[in-house]
């Protein structure tokens, strides 16, 4: 077990989320799974970005952004002695506003092992943070009614 991942629709468009998603430092505001993200870099988020992470539960983890594609989705890493941890976020156009994918990654010697011990808390924090960030952009995608 070494892939984890869940996708969620949510009722907006895709650059609404992904503006919602890139904001990383307000994840502790729509998510459970993290307390605290501190950014280690100036300037826009992007390829070569540091961020570190306190989740519940875990240990504060520095990930650096791989790969970014703007309203598509970016991917970061990050990495322990034996552990490469890897996690992509993926927006997709759908008939009902977006669909999200989160992915996570486990690779090097100790991936098995700890793919297999975090399992259960790699799904549920998956689904929280999906749930989350599904709340939050259709929250803020409410307009009031006309009369």
């Amino acid at each position: 077990m070494r892939d984890f991942s869940t996708t969620v629709t949510i009722a907006a468009t895709p650059l609404h989320v992904w503006e919602v998603l890139v904001d990383v430092e307000r994840w502790a505001d729509w998510t459970p799974t993290v307390r605290r993200i501190e950014r280690l870099d100036a300037g826009p988020l992007e390829v070569g970005s540091r961020v570190r992470i306190d989740q519940p539960k875990l240990r504060p983890a520095i990930w650096t952004v791989t790969a970014w594609e703007p309203e598509v989705g970016f991917t970061w890493v990050s990495r322990s002695p034996g552990l490469v941890a890897t996690g992509l976020h993926a927006i997709e156009a759908s008939a009902d506003g977006s669909r999200l994918t989160l992915r996570v990654h486990f690779g090097g010697l100790l991936a098995s092992v700890v793919g297999v011990l975090a399992s259960g808390l790699t799904r549920t924090y998956l689904g929280l943070e999906a749930a989350g960030l599904k709340a939050r952009c259709e929250k803020a995608n409410v307009r009031p009614a006309h009369s």
